[in-house]
C-alpha cells in the first residue's frame, strides 16, 4: 500500500504561517489525557499526592518532555549536526524528540516537586508512569502521519510505501514495515494495560517503584525488539553497522536492568501508605 493512497498529512490546516500538525496534537491529547487519567488514579486510597500537586506536576512534566526530548534527540541522535547549527536546536516544529530525553526530563521536574512538596518521590513516578503510555500512542500515530521513523524493507501484506527523498527528489520507496504502529501498539496499548492491571487488580500501587519499573521495563523491551525492524536514523546508520544495534537500542538497556531492579526490590520497600493531604487513606 502507498502512504499517498491513506490520505494523511501531517498538517490538519495553516493560517498564513501557521500551521497546525497532528504532531503537536499527539503532544498536547498526550499531556491532557495523561493528566485525566493521573486524577483518577490519585482518587484511589494511599494516593502519594493530593489534586494540587498533580495540577502543579502537569506543568513540570510538560517542560520535562518539551524541553528534556529535545535535548536528548540533540545529544543523543545528532549532536554534530546541532554543534554545527545551535539555532536549529530551537526549531521543535522541524521535529526530532528523544523519548529518553523527555523520560529524564519528566524525572527531574517529578523530583523537584517531591523534594519542594515533601512527597515520596518514587510513588508519585509509580503513578505517572501509568499515564505516559498515553502520549506513547499518540506520538506514534503521529509518526506514521508524518512519514518518519519508518521500518525495514519487507514483503508483508500491510508493508506501507512511504515518500522518500532521493537524488531526484521525493519518491515512493520500497514496501516497509509500519514500524510506528507497532510501537504504538506495544508502547501504547499493551503498556498502558499491563499498568492498568498492576494498578487496578494487584497491590502493586503499595509497592514504591514497581510500575515505573514494569513502565521502564516492558517499554525496553519493547523498543528493544522492534529497533531490529526499524530503519536507523539515517545519521546514525554507521554507528549502528559497527555497533551491531541501533542508538534506541543501546539507551534501552539502562532502563530493563533498571526496571528488573526496581521491580524485584519492590516489595522489600512496601510500607503502611498514609495519605498525602486532600486524598483518602488506605481501607
Amino acid at each position: 500500500m502507498a502512504f499517498p493512497d491513506l490520505g494523511l498529512k501531517p498538517t490538519i490546516f495553516s493560517i498564513g504561517w501557521f500551521q497546525l500538525r497532528w504532531y503537536s496534537i499527539a503532544y498536547l491529547a498526550g499531556i491532557f489525557i495523561g493528566y485525566w487519567y493521573l486524577l483518577r488514579l490519585i482518587r484511589e486510597p494511599g494516593a502519594p499526592m493530593a489534586r494540587r500537586h498533580a495540577d502543579d506536576l502537569v506543568f513540570y512534566a510538560a517542560l520535562g518532555i518539551i524541553f528534556g526530548g529535545r535535548l536528548g534527540y540533540v545529544l543523543f541522535y545528532n549532536l554534530p549536526f546541532y554543534l554545527a547549527h545551535p539555532l536549529d536546536i530551537l526549531k521543535l516544529w522541524d521535529g526530532g524528540m528523544s523519548f529518553h530525553g523527555g523520560v529524564i526530563g519528566t524525572s527531574l521536574g517529578i523530583l523537584y516537586l517531591a523534594r519542594k512538596e515533601k512527597l515520596q518521590w518514587l510513588r508519585v513516578h509509580d503513578y505517572v508512569a501509568c499515564c505516559v503510555p498515553f502520549g506513547l500512542l499518540f506520538g506514534r500515530l503521529a509518526n506514521f502521519v508524518n512519514q518518519e521513523l519508518w521500518g525495514a524493507e519487507t514483503s508483508v501484506p500491510w508493508a506501507i510505501r512511504f515518500v522518500e527523498q532521493t537524488v531526484y527528489g521525493p519518491a515512493l520507496g520500497p514496501p516497509r514495515h509500519p514500524s510506528q504502529l507497532y510501537e504504538a501498539g506495544l508502547e501504547g496499548i499493551v503498556l498502558f494495560a499491563v499498568l492498568w492491571f498492576m494498578f487496578w487488580r494487584t497491590k502493586a500501587r503499595y509497592e514504591p517503584g514497581k510500575l515505573v519499573g514494569a513502565f521502564i521495563l516492558f517499554y525496553g523491551l519493547f523498543r528493544f525488539g522492534i529497533e531490529f525492524i526499524r530503519e536507523p536514523d539515517s545519521q546514525l546508520a554507521e554507528f549502528a553497522r559497527a555497533t551491531g544495534l541501533h542508538m534506541g537500542q543501546w539507551l534501552t538497556v539502562p532502563m530493563i536492568l533498571g526496571g528488573l531492579y526496581l521491580i524485584l526490590t519492590a516489595k522489600g520497600r512496601r510500607e503502611r501508605v498514609e495519605p498525602v493531604a486532600g486524598t483518602s487513606s488506605v481501607a
